[in-house]
């Protein structure tokens, strides 16, 4: 496992030092840190604006050491100065879905005790649902837009309220830096605690080690900003390596994306299974000849997805898993090293053990409950004892995923520890029946959970999304579970195949199989 101190990061490490500071003095300041739309931001303007939001955060609303600030925006420059601007004098940024409602965000707002929210006025109309009598902790709003009803509380006012000139508040490289809410299958979401040095260790470990980005990069992540994947890919990762981001504040439509790239060429491309498949249910010629590296995460990439972007593309995408937790990628295939339908091999600097439900590490090839032990994982869950005790023991996470692990390193995902089924007396993934179903050529997406029959016996159950609607049939359905079993032992065949127009999906392009059980 990789240390902090192996990395060069020093025991009183602010990371608004490294991310934005430090490239200035390393001569990077009239190069282009941040590309949305027809906006450039230099790495000089972001030095600037971040100072400035900061010291009016500090100055202005009071904000000190160890308080929060929600930042509920979309992907646009303004969420770097917040992010950073909050970081450099040692408050605590909290980024927040956009795509919650209000009571969702009450809870967060009142769980992190949030004094000061910043957020886009487009995102205004659902958060003004929510009295501010139910807000006891909110003491200040900042709206980002041109919004000029109230010019006291505009980000535009508050940044030029502030001073260009600040210093980062020395802080321990394992003190809070930020929190992410991770929003698991049940309960409430929970905010994941990420210290100062984390970031620069997935930048290390993943963005350098795995992916090589360097200075001339361009990145774009369809993941938005507020998932840990995205912060990563769209935010820290680039600004590490001095790199340019792209970003994009509206719906990742396969419209806008091909738009994007075909504008604004980017070299290294992020995105999820769900939306490698919206891209290939696009008809048309498009350019993606500028990118370098395609990569995945967020749900196991089925091997069909994969073989059909590369027949049409040219190009492999590379998978791989990580979590909220972990805060980006732990386990990933590399470029020239790709087992297609696995999630690589670990990432250098991490640790990985499979261990079945007694605790005892399993043999090679058979499936187990995976845990992951690396210094960029969180400090625990605010506010949640008994599911931190029960989540993060000696130093190791329990991910929540079973796995199994080939003689050659390789991790392949087998589903979430809820979702398997036990069928006959035998141990079922619905990932694996899934990829069996995508490699069918009248299969665009699918979803399979266990369903009781008649004897109350658990049986797979398949709900499958058609690339033409209209082919839905008794026939076809009879066709795909004959499919199925050509492939897999017979256990495993969908009792039922259903056809639905979409499948219920996290933001992050999880099947929300629980919505398919109910």
């Amino acid at each position: 496992m990789k240390t902090a101190a192996a990395l060069g990061i020093p025991a009183t490490f602010n990371a608004a030092s490294y991310f934005i500071d430090r490239h200035l003095p390393e001569g990077r300041g009239r190069k282009i840190a941040i590309e949305c739309g027809d906006e450039r931001v230099s790495y000089a303007d972001l030095h600037e604006r971040v100072n400035r939001f900061g010291s009016a955060l500090r100055r202005n609303y009071g904000v000190a050491a160890g308080d929060r600030v929600a930042l509920l925006l979309l992907d646009t420059p303004e969420f770097a100065y917040g992010f950073f601007g909050a970081v450099k004098i040692g408050a605590v940024p909290v980024p927040t879905n956009t795509l919650w409602k209000a009571p969702d965000y009450r809870y967060l707002l009142n769980d992190s005790a949030a004094r000061v929210l910043v957020i886009n006025e487009e995102l205004l109309p659902e958060f003004s649902r929510i009295p501010r009598a139910e807000l006891p902790f909110l003491e200040h709003v900042i709206v980002a837009g041109a919004r000029t009803s109230s010019p006291e509380d505009s980000f535009a006012a508050t940044l030029a309220l502030g001073s260009p000139e600040l210093t980062a508040e020395p802080c321990a490289h394992d003190q809070p830096a930020f929190w992410l809410y991770s929003s698991g299958s049940t309960g409430s979401p929970k905010g994941c605690v990420h210290l100062q040095h984390d970031m620069v260790i997935c930048a290390e470990l993943f963005g350098r080690g795995i992916l090589g980005i360097t200075e001339s990069d361009r990145t774009f992540s369809v993941a938005k900003l507020f998932f840990a994947y995205g912060l990563g890919n769209a935010l820290y990762f680039p600004l590490a390596c001095g790199a340019t981001t792209i970003l994009w504040p509206g719906p990742p439509t396969p419209a806008h994306v091909y738009r994007i790239v075909e504008r604004h060429r980017p070299s290294v491309f992020f995105s999820v299974p769900t939306g490698y498949g919206m891209l290939l249910a696009q008809d048309g010629d498009f350019d993606l000849s500028s990118i370098r590296v395609a990569v995945s995460a967020g749900e196991a990439l089925p091997p069909a997805l994969f073989e059909r972007f590369k027949a049409r593309f040219q190009l492999e995408i590379i998978d791989g898993i990580g979590s909220t937790e972990a805060l980006h990628m732990f386990i990933s295939n590399r470029a020239g090293a790709i087992r297609v339908g696995s999630s690589g091999r670990l990432v250098p600097g991490y640790e990985a053990r499979i261990l079945g439900d007694d605790g005892v590490t399993v043999a090679p090839g058979e499936m187990g409950n995976l845990w992951i032990a690396g210094e960029s994982t969180c400090a625990g869950y605010w506010n949640q004892p008994e599911k931190t005790q029960d989540t993060f023991q000696d130093g190791w996470l329990r991910t929540g995923d079973k796995y199994s692990q080939d003689a050659d390193g390789y991790f392949w995902y087998a589903g979430r520890s809820d979702d398997m089924l036990k069928v006959g007396g035998q141990w079922v993934s619905p990932v694996e029946v899934e990829h069996a179903l995508m490699e069918h050529p009248a299969v665009r997406e699918c979803g399979v959970v266990g369903r009781e029959d008649g004897d109350e016996l658990v049986k797979p159950a398949a709900f499958v999304v058609l690339r033409d609607t209209a082919a839905a049939s008794g026939e076809l359905a009879a066709e795909l579970q004959r499919f199925v079993r050509e492939k897999l032992a017979d256990f495993k065949r969908p009792r039922w195949v259903e056809f639905i127009p979409e499948l219920p999906k996290t933001p992050t392009g999880k099947i929300q199989r629980f919505k398919l059980r109910d």
